[in-house]
């Protein structure tokens, strides 16, 4: 490969998965058609090595992965379609090879593969730092049909979409040993939900496809912190018991400190926390149920002020951490 245009080439998609997209890579900007009765949705993210991700603890395919898959969860707490992406890298001078750099958009392409979005441009730079992706995901919703923060009601029930924790608990294993770690047949849940975490599409659709009034996000900064988004977005109180949440086997054997790290603050889990009445929580279980998905309720909604409490055998205390923050 000689140079910066032919390594672009080499990882432009040779086709396309929708025909509204009119010019793709290969121009200075990329055009799509924008159909009747829709609104566009657009999520942003960024990756950099040493921060989000190392090379002792995530095999170079599976951070395009990710990276991708971040951008599709907000997609998903949203209940949009994803349809297209771009992708801005800033490659280091030393220590990624182009061989490398390629794995990482062979892990974006698998993804873009089982979801039907076309890459449609970019940006490639080279960097006296480390490497840094960021990735744009532009989806759509139905007019009207969007699901925000700010949906919650008193009396509503807070609900889950998968089991809290995994991720953390698998980069602490990631760290302690390295990749060898994933050798480990009874521990790869966990490699898997921090290194190729599920971004949650079906079950954002089945959401707003039902036509409830529903409060969404999703869980990349950890529970205590998305909660405390939607309770300040609706101006009310979340409570999440904790005798509810569904605490994995293996988090049993350590403290409780440690178990509330993992649960309620260490983040990048990915699936949705929200928010919905009673009733329709109880006929939404029975249609994730038909498409053998997860939907857990964990709590519940009161009158308030944005604030968010914890509660255990009855005891409750208000969550004063609120996750993880970059400043």
């Amino acid at each position: 490969m000689n140079n910066e245009f032919d390594w672009i080439k080499s990882v432009t998609p040779t086709k396309t998965y929708r025909s509204s997209v009119k010019v793709g890579i290969g121009d200075d900007a990329a055009i799509y058609s924008h159909g009747p009765n829709e609104e566009s949705v657009v999520a942003v993210d960024t990756m950099v090595e040493g921060v989000h991700f190392r090379k002792d603890t995530m095999p170079i395919k599976s951070i395009g992965y990710k990276v991708l898959a971040v951008n599709l969860s907000d997609m998903a707490a949203m209940g949009a379609s994803p349809r297209y992406f771009l992708v801005s890298i800033a490659i280091p001078k030393q220590g990624w090879s182009l061989e490398e750099t390629t794995e990482i958009y062979a892990g974006m392409n698998e993804l873009a593969e089982r979801w039907q979005i076309d890459l449609i441009g970019g940006d490639t730079v080279s960097t006296k730092g480390p490497l840094v992706i960021t990735v744009t995901v532009i989806g759509s919703v139905i007019t009207g049909k969007r699901l925000l923060r700010s949906n919650a009601k008193p009396a509503d029930i807070v609900f889950t979409t998968g089991q809290l924790g995994l991720s953390a608990y698998g980069l602490e294993m990631l760290l302690e040993t390295g990749l060898k770690v994933m050798e480990d047949i009874s521990l790869r849940p966990f490699m898997k939900a921090h290194q190729k975490p599920e971004p949650q599409l079906e079950a954002g659709s089945l959401l707003v496809d039902s036509g409830y009034r529903i409060s969404l996000n999703d869980i990349s900064d950890g529970i205590a912190h998305e909660a405390k988004e939607i309770a300040g977005a609706s101006d009310v109180d979340i409570i999440i018991d904790w005798d509810k949440l569904v605490i994995r086997e293996e988090f049993l054997e350590h403290s409780l400190e440690k178990q509330e790290e993992w649960v309620l603050y260490s983040g990048e889990d990915f699936h949705l926390v929200g928010t919905m009445s009673e009733a329709d929580f109880e006929k939404i279980s029975l249609v994730f149920k038909e498409h053998d998905l997860q939907i857990y309720a964990i709590g519940n909604v009161e009158t308030g002020e944005g604030r968010v409490f914890l509660e255990r055998r009855g005891n409750r205390s208000p969550i004063k951490k609120a996750g993880y923050h970059h400043f």
